[in-house]
C-alpha cells in the first residue's frame, strides 16, 4: 500500500521512535516499500556561534549520521530498502521538505501525549499533520 515511508527520528529521545520504527517496518514489508529515516538538526543561533567550535555543525551532522546508521541496522529491514538523511533547520519544515523530495506517500511519527504546552503551541507532529501533502500516521507509545 505505502511504497515510500518517511520516518523522523529524534536522536535525543531514541526510545520514543521505537513504536514508529516497528510500524514502518511492518507496513514496508507488507507493501515491499522503502523507508527513509530523517533527523533534523537545529540551526546554531548566531549569538552562540562564537562560543562553539568552528566545526560544531559538521561534528553534529557526523554524529547524527552515525546514529541514524545504527538505527537503520537495528531495524532488521533490508539495507537496500532503508536510507537516512540529516537535515538542518526548522524541524517540521525540514520534515515536510524531505517528504516532498523523497516523494513520500506516508510519514510515520511518534508523539508524546498532548500536554498544555503542545495543546496551545502545537507540536512537531501537529504541524506535520496539518501541512503534509501525504498521509501522516502518528504512533503513540
Amino acid at each position: 500500500m505505502y511504497q515510500r515511508i518517511l520516518l523522523p527520528v529524534d536522536l535525543g529521545v531514541p526510545n520514543l521512535a521505537k513504536p514508529a520504527l516497528d510500524t514502518a517496518v511492518m507496513l514496508a514489508k507488507n507493501s515491499n516499500g522503502d523507508i527513509r529515516l530523517i533527523n533534523v538538526l537545529p540551526v546554531t543561533p548566531v549569538m552562540l556561534a562564537e562560543y562553539v567550535p568552528h566545526d560544531f555543525e559538521a561534528q553534529q551532522r557526523k554524529s547524527a549520521e552515525e546514529a541514524l546508521s545504527i538505527v537503520a541496522k537495528e531495524m532488521q529491514f533490508g539495507a537496500d530498502r532503508v536510507s537516512a538523511v540529516v537535515r538542518q533547520g526548522n524541524i517540521y519544515q525540514e520534515i515536510l521538505d524531505e517528504a516532498k523530495s523523497f516523494n513520500a506517500d506516508l510519514i510515520i511519527m511518534s508523539s508524546h501525549r498532548v500536554g498544555v504546552r503542545t495543546y496551545f503551541l502545537g507540536s512537531v507532529a501537529g504541524h506535520v499533520v496539518r501541512y503534509a501533502n501525504c498521509s501522516v500516521m502518528v504512533v503513540r507509545r
